[in-house]
């Protein structure tokens, strides 16, 4: 698996794909346009995808969800209310669904957990669209590790089900506080709750009201065991 961090919480990942294509390439929380660590344009990201998968509707997540499905034709997964917001939008492969749920995608299932966090996006009015519950992420290839990506929450003990029933060995992990964990808790997740082997901390640096460095949770994932990655925004790593 190659995951690639474009800045704050927006990954693409590339699998083994199932078929004779030879790789599935899954974007997560889209949000390029307006994000300062963005290394790619919402065009540039576009080309080759095959898939979209949005936790919550924040717009710090969801994003160039829009132009991008449009662009790519890439399926979207997403809770109810994203997928219908998307379709009346424009989009027209969409994969509706919400906590608990896993969908076959073929070269992988995509499962819904619980997040503990909110989900509206902004009208530009000072009102706001309800989008559904968040949710954190659980990414299954056929072939190769399982990954769990958070989302925007808290940690919380049911954490431990979501390790049980979907043994994830790579996590992407907020740690920028204030409107996700910080680094304490973040770290305290993955140490208590999961058997990561490898793990990638987002949602910092951004804006100012987050923490600026992975420092901090580095520092408390000492002697865990875990791999701890810290691309640049731009960045990959290769796992498994």
């Amino acid at each position: 698996m190659k995951i690639t961090w474009y800045g704050h919480s927006c990954f693409r990942l590339e699998i083994p794909a199932d078929t004779d294509k030879g790789k599935v390439e899954i974007l997560i929380d889209p949000f390029l346009t307006g994000n300062p660590k963005a290394t790619i344009t919402p065009e540039e990201a576009a080309v080759g995808l095959d898939h979209i998968v949005i936790s919550h509707g924040h717009d710090d997540h969801i994003g160039d969800l829009i132009p991008i499905a449009k662009a790519s034709g890439a399926a979207v997964t997403a809770n109810w209310e994203i997928a219908m917001w998307a379709n009346a939008h424009g989009v027209e492969t969409i994969n509706p669904m919400n906590s608990g749920g896993t969908v076959d995608l073929g070269a992988f299932a995509v499962s819904l957990t619980p997040a503990h966090h909110s989900s509206a996006k902004s009208n530009g009015d000072g009102t706001f669209a309800y989008l559904g519950n968040p949710h954190g992420v659980v990414i299954a290839p056929k072939i190769g590790p399982t990954l769990y990506y958070a989302g925007d929450t808290d940690i919380f003990s049911d954490m431990a089900l979501i390790a049980e029933l979907y043994e994830p060995t790579i996590g992407i992990l907020p740690i920028g506080d204030r409107f996700t964990m910080g680094a304490r808790s973040a770290a305290l997740a993955a140490r208590r709750f999961f058997a990561f082997t490898d793990v990638i901390p987002c949602h910092y640096m951004t804006f100012g009201l987050l923490d600026q460095t992975p420092d901090a949770f580095v520092a408390a994932m000492h002697g865990s065991g875990v791999r701890i990655h810290t691309p640049a925004p731009g960045g990959s790593v290769e796992i498994g």
